[in-house]
């Protein structure tokens, strides 16, 4: 089950959108300068990040592991339930809640490519609803529809397209800044994915900035595992911060035993636990 706090949705939002659609349109006008530089260059001398095809199934399949007690991470565009965790309902496949703004976001982004849909008459409620666990105007049905709209591709579309904008490209593009593997950025993902990037002390860019107390990342020329060490000590106090969140098992039995074999690269094969519980990527 996922927990998060987020803000809602961060007006500087749109026009960052905006700035990064005409750098693509400037990229997308000179294709041909880098390009002959960068075929000559081997296979290997390019680092794979997390946003690798393969690399990126192995980090959905990790979070729904800790999510969902499941590899199966597909099969969770139709989970939604209260955990009650004061978030409201948590659904989906990355845990979208409707108390913290991010299934607000989500739900208008299907209405926006497919107006008329079976959720779109909870918008007024969910804008209602954010911020508190209420179900105000979604009970009794909105657990029904969601299930039935998770039948769409559209929607499952919106669902892989918002996880990517809000929590793993992000994750990826500070993992990558801050000089670290795959191991590295899936560890920034899965502390998005649960704490959210808000202003509180306990989300990403606080636990990021935590560690950076004890320790420098490679980019600034501190060495990863002593980093990623540092940054797992603050991730845990962060969990700790909330009974929701008490259970540290999914860095403890997960992340941490990929960092004590020395696989920053997060190679197969994988075994770990969460929750006591055993699961292998081959």
């Amino acid at each position: 089950m996922v927990h998060h706090n987020h803000d809602a949705a961060d007006p500087a939002d749109t026009s960052r959108r905006a700035v990064l659609a005409l750098l693509g349109a400037s990229l997308a006008a000179v294709p041909l300068l880098g390009a002959t530089r960068a075929a000559a260059a081997p296979e290997a001398a390019r680092a794979i990040g997390l946003d690798d095809p393969a690399k990126k199934e192995i980090a959905m399949e990790l979070v729904s592991s800790a999510e969902n007690s499941s590899l199966d991470w597909k099969a969770q565009y139709k989970y939604i339930e209260d955990i009650g965790d004061g978030r409201g309902y948590t659904a989906g496949i990355i845990g979208f809640c409707s108390g913290t703004g991010d299934m607000l976001e989500l739900v208008q982004l299907y209405t926006d490519r497919k107006p008329g849909n079976v959720l779109a008459k909870y918008l007024p409620a969910l804008r209602r609803v954010n911020g508190s666990d209420s179900h105000d105007g979604l009970d009794p049905n909105f657990p029904k529809d969601w299930r039935k709209a998770a039948q769409d591709p559209v929607f499952q579309q919106a669902q892989n397209d918002e996880r990517d904008r809000v929590y793993f490209n992000p994750a990826v593009q500070q993992g990558k800044a801050d000089g670290l593997g795959v191991l590295g950025q899936f560890t920034y993902y899965d502390a998005i994915v649960m704490h959210g990037d808000g202003d509180d002390p306990t989300s990403f860019r606080n636990i990021r900035k935590r560690a950076l107390r004890t320790a420098k990342p490679p980019a600034q020329g501190g060495g990863e595992v002593a980093y990623l060490n540092a940054f797992l000590d603050a991730r845990v106090w962060a969990m700790k911060q909330e009974e929701a969140h008490s259970d540290t098992s999914r860095v403890d039995t997960e992340q941490r035993v990929f960092l004590r074999k020395g696989n920053l690269n997060l190679d197969p094969p994988l075994d770990w636990k969460v929750y006591g519980d055993s699961y292998h990527i081959g």
